[in-house]
């Protein structure tokens, strides 16, 4: 629920700043240049490199001091620690903040009416935050909702406080790492071949973001839907299979 609020915290104050923008003319470059790919990407980058930090204790590091004749990272006897000896690391709350600023360039159909739609019609540019924060702070309810209900879940789970932030930190890291990953190559192909971005299969409702099937709108059900879920999945399975193995070891041997 932390995480979420955090999060959101972020992405209010990007759509804050954003929509002050579209009152004064400038975000309108954004539609110009279509930069859906490169947000895309900086997003699945940041992910990525979140969810690395979850998953395996460390961030992605490229080594670029070291390929221009800098220092060797390591000696060759430094130690090292085994994957089985690794746990996932607390998810670096500071990251989420990040993340929520870096995602709420993205635009989709609300954020297109909220920016250069509404925010233009506000009195003055006093006025101009206040379309961007409501629609942060919408996000933000149901970041703490579902953040919510999925610990009251746990919890009728019988699971432990541990187990309930082992499963939260093992669902955020594959979230994050292999949704990164997406994002990333989904950015990649709209940079190098800019009509997928145009693509889309109207779906009839007139409600915005359900309207059609796009290239957006397949990238969150990818992301949230299939790698969100089979991930929360997954770690359930995982903490069930550990606890079984754990209660056929302490049962007492028979004679």
């Amino acid at each position: 629920m932390k995480a979420g609020f955090l999060f959101s915290t972020g992405f209010t104050a990007q759509r804050a700043l954003l929509t002050t923008l579209g009152f004064v003319g400038l975000a309108a470059f954004y539609q110009r240049y279509n930069l859906d790919g490169p947000v895309y990407i900086v997003v699945g980058v940041v992910m990525a490199v979140a969810g690395s930090y979850v998953l395996k204790g460390r961030y992605i590091h490229l080594p670029v001091d070291k390929l221009l004749g800098g220092n060797p990272h390591h000696t060759s006897s430094a130690s090292r620690v085994s994957e089985d000896m690794a746990h996932n690391r607390e998810v670096p709350l500071k990251m989420t903040v990040l993340h929520g600023l870096i995602a709420g360039f993205g635009f989709g159909a609300y954020a297109t009416i909220v920016t250069f739609v509404l925010a233009p019609q506000v009195p003055s540019v006093v006025y101009a935050p206040l379309p961007g924060a409501m629609f942060g702070l919408g996000t933000m309810s149901m970041q703490i909702l579902f953040g919510a209900a999925f610990a009251n879940l746990a919890r009728i789970k019988k699971l432990t406080q541990e187990e309930i932030s082992i499963i939260g930190r093992s669902t955020a890291g594959r979230t994050l790492y292999y949704g990164g990953i997406a994002f990333m190559f989904i950015g990649l192909l709209i940079v190098a071949f800019p009509l997928l971005d145009q693509l889309s299969i109207s779906t009839g409702n007139p409600i915005p973001n359900l309207d059609a099937v796009n290239v957006g709108f397949v990238l969150v059900v990818s992301v949230v839907g299939v790698i969100g879920v089979g991930s929360l999945v997954k770690s359930y399975m995982d903490m069930t299979s550990i606890k079984r193995n754990r209660k056929s070891y302490s049962l007492p041997k028979q004679t």
